[in-house]
């Protein structure tokens, strides 16, 4: 009956990092794991693919100037600094894939994120990389698959 109460116990203390409640960063870092490692990040293609689904809302958390000298016309944009002030414009229902020109800031942000309960993952190429990607061809064929 011990062993049951102290399972019990230890399954209710630990915070499921994607229930939609927020999480405190010690216990964020105590549950973190080689999974949630490879759960935070997101390549390009199943971006690319998640957003041909629906299932991702893509924000921009550069500065409003550097948002204003190049962006991409289906990327909300809010500010890293804004975030905190600005979660109910994020869909709590889609995975939220923060994005910057490296993936510094989009870090930052993916972790606040999460532990506000959000699903959240950040861009490992990039905007740079993203932009790299989505040249030619490539931005061709993305623009006529979203076509109904």
């Amino acid at each position: 009956m011990k062993i049951v109460i102290a399972l019990l116990f230890m399954l209710l203390s630990i915070t499921p990092v994607h229930s939609g409640e927020s999480v405190s960063f010690e216990n964020y870092l105590r549950s973190f794991d080689y999974q949630e490692r490879s759960n935070m990040k997101i390549g390009i293609p199943e971006l690319l693919n998640l957003y041909k689904q629906g299932r991702v809302q893509i924000i921009d958390i550069r500065f409003r100037e550097e948002y204003q000298v190049y962006s991409f016309s289906s990327i909300k944009n809010i500010p890293l600094n804004e975030l905190p002030d600005r979660l109910k414009e994020l869909d709590m229902s889609k995975i939220i894939v923060t994005v910057c020109p490296h993936y510094d800031r989009a870090e930052l942000a993916r972790t606040f994120l999460t532990l506000k309960g959000y699903r959240s993952k950040y861009l490992v190429e990039g905007l740079i990389g993203l932009a790299d990607y989505l040249r030619g061809d490539r931005a061709k064929d993305f623009i006529n698959d979203m076509k109904p």
